[in-house]
């Protein structure tokens, strides 16, 4: 019987460089069955014994992270090691030290993790269906997507998608106008997929919708970028998420992969819950 290794993913930033690194670690040994834990912006000692605290429940967790912070990375270790859980510093031997925990030879292999496997296909597949699915595109569709993602103008919907698709999920994203703007198989099924709001602050919005009028040279659109306009999109919008009991992320402060990560956590949520 194969053993499942459960690997946590701790990071204080997004968690994207300990993606990669453990992409890169995972290519180096063919039998690794695992379940990845994900667990971005962890900056505090009561985030990291919750952490603990579920590893010691299961069986075989392994903990990589990137904390910056030397005090908060100590005293992760401190705990990892009173609970006997291993837990390394992206910055140590990694290969070497799984190697020794799985019991298997390192196949050394360079750029390992660039094979063309079923991820990799999977991944690729995801990004077509997200550009055919962008901005409302293929409606009749909409069931097929991992994610949706819906919100008023400018609010970050197609960079998100890209960059989740480019994760491997697929992902629509869908312009609110009003509430006749959302399809009509959503509002009667809300949970039928993972379907989260975007919203931004009203102030932000207008100073990105007339920056995106003054590059195409249009400034005729005077409704577009009226704040007061813009305010009620904006409420009218979350009042329709609410209704529908659908998650809102507010993008104002965020980079795309802040909000994607977000967006990741509440789907891994959504996939628990559907099981």
């Amino acid at each position: 019987m194969v053993n499942t290794y459960q690997i946590y993913l701790i990071s204080d930033s997004t968690g994207e460089t300990l993606d990669r690194i453990f992409l890169a670690i995972k290519a180096q040994f063919t039998n690794l069955e695992y379940k990845i834990n994900s667990y971005s912006f962890t900056r505090t000692q009561n985030q990291i014994v919750n952490i603990l605290n579920e590893a010691t429940s299961i069986r075989n967790p392994i903990i990589l992270y990137t904390i910056v912070d030397n005090s908060l990375a100590k005293f992760l270790v401190k705990k990892s090691d009173e609970k006997k859980i291993p837990c390394f510093g992206v910055l140590g031997n990694l290969i070497l030290s799984f190697s020794k925990l799985l019991n298997q030879k390192a196949s050394h292999q360079p750029s390992g993790q660039h094979a063309l496997n079923d991820e990799y296909y999977d991944r690729i597949e995801a990004i077509q269906f997200t550009m055919n699915h962008d901005d409302g595109n293929l409606i009749n569709e909409v069931e097929k997507s991992d994610i949706i993602l819906l919100g008023v103008s400018r609010t970050s919907k197609t960079p998100t998608s890209i960059y989740l698709a480019n994760k491997g999920y697929k992902t629509s994203n869908i312009p609110i106008v009003n509430e006749f703007s959302i399809p009509k198989k959503l509002k009667e099924n809300p949970l039928m997929n993972c379907i989260i709001g975007l919203s931004a602050e009203p102030e932000r919005l207008a100073d990105i919708r007339k920056n995106r009028m003054i590059s195409l040279n249009q400034t005729e659109n005077k409704s577009y970028t009226s704040f007061e306009n813009i305010k009620l999109e904006i409420e009218k919008a979350k009042k329709t998420f609410k209704k529908y009991s659908w998650p809102i992320i507010d993008v104002t402060r965020k980079s795309v992969e802040e909000t994607a990560a977000s967006i990741i956590k509440i789907y891994e949520i959504y996939k628990e819950n559907v099981k």
